[in-house]
């Protein structure tokens, strides 16, 4: 029996990359919602922007790289994750104190919900993260991540 499921998955999957690969990479730097023009007010300080867009786009890729190792269960799988959960709390981080140092809500523009809604909501998310973290590490007795 063929299991549809994972062949339409599978399959959706590669359109997806496909579609990436021919419209999002190439355009990526001008995408970015910190980055594009409309989505946010003219003005928007770059010394918030770039660290925040950057900082996001490095945790999407490693929550990825997070997800497909810790489902292939991959040697090393947890210190990505624990890589990945780091990266994107200092990022949250980062981004609130840019925000407010360099006055950024003034320029948010459309992007508003991003730290009305999504950064509260990731924040604790990171947080539920480390909790399990350290749980599965004290349950296995190992000290160091990984």
């Amino acid at each position: 029996m063929i299991p549809l499921l994972t062949v339409n998955l599978a399959f959706s999957s590669f359109v997806f990359w496909l579609a990436a690969r021919l419209y999002l990479l190439p355009r990526l730097g001008e995408l970015l919602m910190f980055l594009a023009p409309g989505a946010i007010y003219a003005g928007m300080p770059p010394q918030f922007a770039y660290p925040a867009a950057l900082g996001d786009l490095l945790a999407a890729l490693l929550a990825l790289a997070a997800m497909l190792a810790l489902l292939k269960g991959a040697a090393g799988s947890r210190l990505l994750l624990w890589t990945f959960n780091v990266e994107g709390s200092v990022d949250l981080i980062a981004a609130i104190a840019l925000a407010t140092i360099f006055g950024a809500p003034d320029y948010m523009g459309a992007a508003y919900w991003i730290p009305a809604f999504w950064v509260p909501a990731l924040l604790v998310t990171h947080y539920v993260v480390f909790v399990l973290l350290f749980r599965m590490q004290r349950k296995a007795g190992v000290a160091t991540p990984g």
